[in-house]
């Protein structure tokens, strides 16, 4: 949806209810669009790190120091 400031002054609690209900609303100033109104919530999935926490086991200290047969298989 898309109408002009003046409009939009009148029924800003309605373009609320309607960017919260995940509408494109746009407000134009002269017929060109300027300004997108969208809701602040937080509505798709959350990325979470650690998720497969637990899951992952044998993970290799890659600061220590290699074993000379190690080091022998790169050069």
């Amino acid at each position: 949806m898309q109408m002009n400031i003046a409009e939009a002054k009148a029924k800003l609690s309605e373009l609320i209810a309607a960017a919260e209900r995940g509408e494109e609303v746009i407000i134009a100033r002269g017929g060109k669009p300027i300004v997108r109104l969208v809701s602040a919530q937080i509505t798709g999935p959350v990325f979470r790190i650690g998720i497969a926490e637990g899951d992952v086991t044998g993970i290799p200290d890659f600061l220590a120091p290699m074993a000379d047969d190690e080091i022998a298989l790169w050069t």
